[in-house]
Formats: C-alpha cells, sequence, structure tokens
C-alpha cells in the first residue's frame, strides 16, 4: 500500500447503535480504513444520503458480510490512499464513488472499479449526491431494460434522489421523462431537470394523464419507486413491450398484478438491489457512465440536483428529513474536511 500522505490514526463516524429511528445513528471514533487489493481509501468530502441507509438503519437491509457496517453508499472527495494494484487512481485526485458501505465517515475504502472522477463543474459536495442514484438507474433502467432514444419514461419519486437521476438519464438518452410527484410545488422542480411533462399525483389521475400525453399509447418504461397499488397503475399505463423496472416498494412490497393484462401486452417487470452485486458487476456500471453519461454531465449548463446539507454528525437529522418526504432533490452529508472544500 503506497501512503505517501500522513493519516489520523482514527476519524469520526456515524454507526448504528441499534435498529431503529434516527436517533439510533451515533457518532464514534473509530479507526481508518486500511485499503486492501485494488482498493482506494478516499478522504470524504460528502455522503450522499439514500432510502437503502434508512433500511439498514432500521434493521430491513443487512450489509453484505465483506462490507462496512456503517452506512453510507456514496461519497465524495480525493484520494488518499491507495492499495496493491489500485493504480488508476493517484492520491490527491478528485473522486466520486460508489460505497460498499462506510460512506458516513470521515474516510472510506472503495474497490477502485466503483470510482469515477466528477463531472467537470461540479464541487464535491454536487458530485456526492450522484454515484448510488446513477449507478442505480444505469444498471436498470439503460442496461438491464433497455432505454434507448424516443422512448416514453414514467418516472415515480421524480422530486427525489432516483426521480432525478432517472429523468436527467432520459434527457441524456434521448428519451423522453414524464415525472410523477406528489404535491404542485413540484412540478417546476421535475420538468426543470428535463422531464417533458409531470403529474401531481395528489390531483391528477396518473393513467389518464398518461395516455393523454402519449396519445393513448402508454409508456415504454416505468421507474417505479412507489409498489403497492401502484403497480397496477404502472401496468395499465404501460404500452405494448413496456418493461416496469421496480427500485423501491416505499408503499407496499406486496400487490395484486393483473397478470393477463401484463401477458396481454408482453410486459416486464424487474426488481433489483444494488448493494450486494459483484465488484465486476458495479465496475461495469461505472464503465457505462464514464462512457455514455459522464461528458453530458460535464457539459456547460447542465442542471444539477438541488442539493440540502446536514453535518456528519447531524445524520439522524438527516435521515429524519428524508423520511418525512418534504425535500427537493439529494440529501447529503458534509464533513469537516468538506466544508472546507469550494
Amino acid at each position: 500500500m503506497t501512503e505517501p500522505l500522513s493519516l489520523p490514526a482514527d476519524m469520526l463516524a456515524m454507526a448504528i447503535a441499534a435498529p431503529g429511528g434516527p436517533e439510533q445513528l451515533v457518532p464514534q471514533r473509530q479507526a481508518l480504513p486500511v485499503p486492501g487489493p485494488g482498493e482506494v481509501l478516499i478522504r470524504v468530502a460528502a455522503a450522499g444520503v439514500n432510502g437503502p441507509d434508512l433500511a439498514q438503519r432500521r434493521g430491513q437491509y443487512a450489509p453484505p458480510p465483506d462490507a462496512s457496517p456503517l452506512p453510507g453508499l456514496e461519497v465524495a472527495g480525493v484520494v488518499v490512499a491507495c492499495g496493491p494494484d489500485a493504480g488508476d487512481h493517484a492520491v490527491g485526485d478528485p473522486v466520486m464513488a460508489l460505497t460498499n458501505g462506510g460512506g458516513y465517515a470521515e474516510y472510506v475504502a472503495v474497490p477502485q472499479g466503483q470510482v469515477l472522477p466528477p463531472p467537470a463543474g461540479w464541487s464535491l459536495l454536487e458530485a456526492a449526491a450522484l454515484p448510488e442514484t446513477w449507478f442505480t438507474v444505469t444498471q436498470t433502467l439503460v442496461m438491464r431494460a433497455g432505454l434507448e432514444p424516443g422512448m416514453s419514461v414514467l418516472v415515480h419519486g421524480a422530486a427525489g434522489g432516483i426521480g432525478g437521476a432517472a429523468i436527467q438519464i432520459c434527457a441524456i438518452a434521448g428519451a423522453r421523462a414524464i415525472g410523477v410527484v406528489s404535491g404542485r410545488d413540484r412540478l417546476d422542480y421535475c420538468t426543470g431537470l428535463g422531464a417533458v411533462a409531470a403529474i401531481d399525483r395528489t390531483g391528477e389521475d396518473i393513467l389518464a394523464r398518461v395516455m393523454e400525453l402519449t396519445e393513448g399509447r402508454g409508456v415504454d418504461r416505468v421507474v417505479d419507486i412507489v409498489g403497492g397499488a401502484m403497480t397496477a397503475t404502472n401496468v395499465a399505463a404501460s404500452a405494448r413491450g413496456g418493461h416496469i423496472v421496480q427500485i423501491s416498494t416505499l408503499e407496499g412490497g406486496t400487490a395484486s398484478v393483473p397478470l393477463r393484462q401484463m401477458m396481454a401486452r408482453d410486459l416486464t417487470l424487474s426488481g433489483s438491489t444494488l448493494r450486494p452485486q459483484s465488484a465486476a458487476a458495479k465496475a461495469a456500471i461505472a464503465r457505462r457512465i464514464r462512457t455514455d453519461l459522464l461528458p453530458a454531465l460535464s457539459a456547460p449548463g447542465r442542471v444539477k440536483p438541488r442539493i440540502t446539507a446536514f453535518p456528519l454528525g447531524e445524520a439522524g437529522a438527516a435521515h429524519a428529513a428524508m423520511e418525512a418526504r418534504r425535500h427537493l432533490g439529494k440529501l447529503v452529508l458534509v464533513t469537516e474536511f468538506g466544508a472546507t472544500k469550494p
């Protein structure tokens, strides 16, 4: 392991004291991780907050056996050490990364295949909002569901992290995103990210509006984080040959699925979780992001998601804010190091 920098012996980390509410996130001093073969050690400037972090805190999403028990699946920061055979990155490089856990800390070790340069013109705080959501949508909507130019895509939760990433990826790919949000105050944010239209589910009929917007054809793809009763709506709103991508189940993990309707329309319903997948699978997603998406994110004038920042030590407050589901865009935790970065 090359370690030319002088590093501290320990770091601040936010650990889960016991399964439960946001108050179970507690600060601890822990030893710095040691990067193993093919890993880099990142000094964290900011860490994104995501749904799987909340599930892990509640005791509903255990980390893989070889992963850090700390929550946190995405970070941005600076490489400060490289393990053996980790030659793709150098000490001092600004990076963003999909972690296997451990992001809620001042330092985290990450397989180098999951590390990417931040888009040009993005701060480290802004870049920390990208990896988990962009890896998820790239794997499910782009690589698995075969997103193509000209497709219409219904995106639920369009004002949040996953939904915002899906809208922007659709725009980059030349597809037409139709966002679904909860409240009229979120419509402009959704279209500002690149959606061709937005639907307020609290006051509009989703199916009727989809059929109106697609001239009765339905949508080619659906990105759903809702689950439950929304599944039947997604089936009814899908065009023949459509594909429904189930990423989360915020409103119900079971559903009554109209199977005959799915069969008649030749529909596909797929689900996936990112964290348990292999390093090779995650590296393949990273390569797709690097080649197909990063250039567009670095283009002048690219719209960025709205960021709400909390200090790392206030991770519990960030979780409470996410559970309230009133924020727009992404929530991130900022370390003392991150607070000093432009």
